[in-house]
């Protein structure tokens, strides 16, 4: 009788396990649809909208792209892009110079903190001395770069004193130098962070048997080292790009108000109220970061991995 009961038992019990499951996700996915959706769709509504200079019109119009892409059909008499094309040509110049520079060297600290550093409380106290920077504001951080680099900054006046230049060298401040120093010191560690991860998971055992066949340095860093920590460096590009794609603030200080991005474009189409058009341009920026972040994914199955 207790065997029978039992049987009959478990089925029920069975049953109520996805209700309970859905009960849990759905917090979590109410505060998806809240926080993710319905503003993803906000903006996706209002870059179809059209606007005056008083008001928004909630009428359906296509008008705010073909603005966007007017004149990029052609090149210009000077034989130069369109405004639009040159300012997303711009802003990958930036994503790109800045992934390859934060993959460097958050590769290059990642391993030195993996498998130089033995013992564990030295690597968590190396690891939070490189979070330190991000105890202050990104705009302080940014604001700190002017006196060294300026005309009349430390990095002139101590060239000039040593003889090494006679006139303060321009370009170090106000230019795209200046932009990508400021991106790489922002941002390097959403590069280390995930590499140092992926490297701490590789199984000590398989460097020795590469060292015991024979293997380089170089050859189980190649062969061993980089494949194991291929789902770390595709999170931290992923991150790392989709960061820079989208700031407007950096460029804006370190830049001097001088070069354009699809951040800044955005921010100053806000300012003057065309929130139509600057959903538009957020809208096309947001297709161009899927689109980046679809390739980066198509390397490794970021998802079987972790």
């Amino acid at each position: 009788m207790s065997n029978t009961s039992t049987t009959v038992a478990a089925p029920a019990q069975g049953n109520n396990r996805p209700v309970r499951a859905a009960w849990q996700a759905a917090p979590f996915t109410l505060v998806f649809v809240l926080f993710f959706l319905i503003p993803l769709g906000l903006i996706v509504m209002v870059s179809f909208w059209d606007f005056n200079e008083y008001a928004l019109i909630p009428t359906f119009t296509v008008r705010n792209y073909v603005s966007i892409f007017e004149g990029c059909s052609a090149l210009t008499d000077n034989g130069d892009w369109c405004v639009t094309l040159s300012t997303y040509l711009s802003t990958l110049k930036f994503s790109l110079l800045v992934w390859g520079i934060t993959l460097v060297l958050g590769f290059a600290v990642s391993y030195f903190l993996a498998f130089h550093v033995r013992s564990a409380g030295m690597q968590t106290a190396l690891f939070v001395l490189c979070t330190v920077p991000f105890w202050t504001s990104n705009v302080i951080r940014m604001i700190s770069w002017v006196p060294l680099l300026g005309r009349n900054g430390l990095v002139n006046q101590s060239l000039q004193g040593i003889g090494l230049i006679d006139t303060p060298i321009e370009w170090l401040l106000f230019s795209d130098f200046s932009v990508v120093l400021a991106f790489v010191h922002l941002y390097t560690m959403f590069m280390i962070v995930p590499i140092f991860n992926s490297m701490m998971r590789i199984d000590r055992s398989l460097l020795e048997a590469a060292r015991d066949a024979g293997a380089s340095g170089w050859q189980t860093l190649w062969n061993v080292i980089v494949p194991l920590s291929k789902t770390g460096i595709i999170i931290g590009s992923i991150f790392v790009i989709t960061i820079v794609m989208g700031d407007f603030v950096t460029i804006g200080v370190m830049g001097g108000q001088q070069i354009a991005s699809v951040g800044k474009i955005i921010q100053v189409q806000t300012s003057y109220l065309q929130f139509p058009l600057a959903a538009a341009n957020a809208v096309i920026l947001l297709a161009v970061v899927l689109m980046i972040i679809w390739g980066l994914t198509r390397l490794v199955d970021i998802r079987k991995e972790l």
